[in-house]
């Protein structure tokens, strides 16, 4: 599996990656080595990933591997809804992953990644910090 790539407020830098790999595919050049990358427009919204809570989570689906969302529940000792709510919000940003075990059977919260490598940037472009970056 791949690291997932983290940044905060770093759109135009990636935008300007996006196209050069574009043009470079186009010209037929080798992209297998490209990093997945998660942009998040502002520290707020990076904090929701990087809470105890969802961390403690991803921690123990990577080391107990649980065949449902009740079981990785049960290995946090939290209540079911809360971790249901978290897992659906990791799922929509790409960093879970659920099998679905078939029908009448649980969904498996499965890991997207081997880790995340969190890059961010405090200066913007005129020294300042853009702690609520777009």
């Amino acid at each position: 599996m791949p690291t997932l790539k983290v940044t905060v407020g770093e759109r135009d830098r990636l935008n300007q990656r996006t196209r050069s790999r574009i043009k470079a595919a186009q010209e037929g050049e080798d992209l297998d080595d490209a990093q997945p990358v998660l942009n998040f427009g502002s520290y707020a919204e990076l904090s929701r990933l990087l809470s105890p809570k969802n961390l403690e989570l991803l921690e123990a689906i990577s080391k107990h591997q649980p065949e449902s969302i009740r079981e990785a529940a049960d290995l946090v000792e939290r209540d079911y809804k809360q971790v249901h709510r978290n897992l659906s919000e990791l799922e929509d940003i790409g960093v879970i992953e659920f099998e679905n075990g078939g029908p009448g059977q649980a969904k498996k919260p499965k890991l997207a990644y081997d880790g995340l490598e969190i890059d961010i940037p405090f200066a913007g472009s005129n020294g300042s910090v853009d702690a609520a970056a777009p």
